[in-house]
């Protein structure tokens, strides 16, 4: 597949987490990686190169406009270009409302929502210039199930919705696309302990229309086909993937 050949796309929060598997996706169908991230992404790094992609990383505080603006112009100094912006950081912490603190609060939409206002900011002129663009933020299928004990996060990924369906209207004569996919419970941010994660699948599943666990590269198909040509007439919308726990 190449269907994003000689495309540029940026993905934060990639070191660890579905983030790879949207980077090795990405790819495969064609597209240079710029992975986004404070942690150590040389083991996202190599996934890519062993098939043969090109990709680099940028260290970067997504919550820090000074380092997102530079994040944008070291992707345009190594690929010449920003074709597709991918908001995949993300900050996940349970806890009852009467024990969330302010700072807790504070700390929880800035991560996973002043980091998506910053890192689109950032890229957005080159997708102007160029009359192209695809911007991709992750939310979580929370936001339609109401899950208790996660006020904050719920919170800061119904943002997400908000600021995908306003920008899009901005940005559409641009010829650029704003999207956003609500996620479930993926392998890769479940628990460590086993014992748990079956307890948790085993009440899950059956909830699901499909009874089967999510899979990260679940995910990267559908970050692929929003990146795509084929979804040129999709923006502003707000795509489930959750294996139907959510039936939005």
């Amino acid at each position: 597949m190449a269907r994003l050949q000689d495309r540029v796309a940026i993905v934060t929060g990639a070191a660890v987490g579905n983030g790879q598997a949207f980077c090795q996706r990405l790819a495969r169908e064609g597209a240079r990686v710029m992975i986004a991230d404070i942690a150590d992404a040389s083991e996202a790094i190599e996934k890519v190169r062993e098939q043969g992609g090109e990709i680099e990383a940028v260290h970067v505080d997504v919550t820090s406009e000074e380092q997102t603006q530079m994040m944008a112009r070291k992707t345009i100094e190594r690929f010449g270009r920003i074709d597709i912006l991918v908001n995949n950081v993300g900050l996940y912490h349970e806890e009852p409302f009467e024990l969330i603190s302010f700072d807790e609060w504070r700390r929880m939409l800035s991560v996973n929502l002043d980091s998506l206002f910053l890192t689109t900011k950032a890229a957005l002129p080159a997708m102007k210039s160029q009359g192209f663009g695809r911007i991709i933020a992750l939310s979580s299928d929370t936001i339609w199930l109401g899950t208790p004990y996660l006020v904050h996060y719920v919170t800061s990924k119904m943002g997400v919705i908000g600021f995908v369906r306003s920008l899009a209207s901005e940005v559409g004569k641009y010829g650029i696309t704003v999207n956003a996919i609500t996620v479930g419970l993926t392998a890769t941010q479940r628990p460590p302990n086993e014992k748990l994660v079956g307890s948790i699948l085993e009440h899950l599943l059956p909830q699901q229309a499909v009874h089967r666990a999510d899979e990260p590269e679940d995910i990267a198909a559908v970050v692929a086909f929003l990146a795509s040509p084929e979804s040129s007439i999709i923006s502003g919308q707000t795509l489930n993937v959750d294996g139907g726990v959510a039936r939005h």
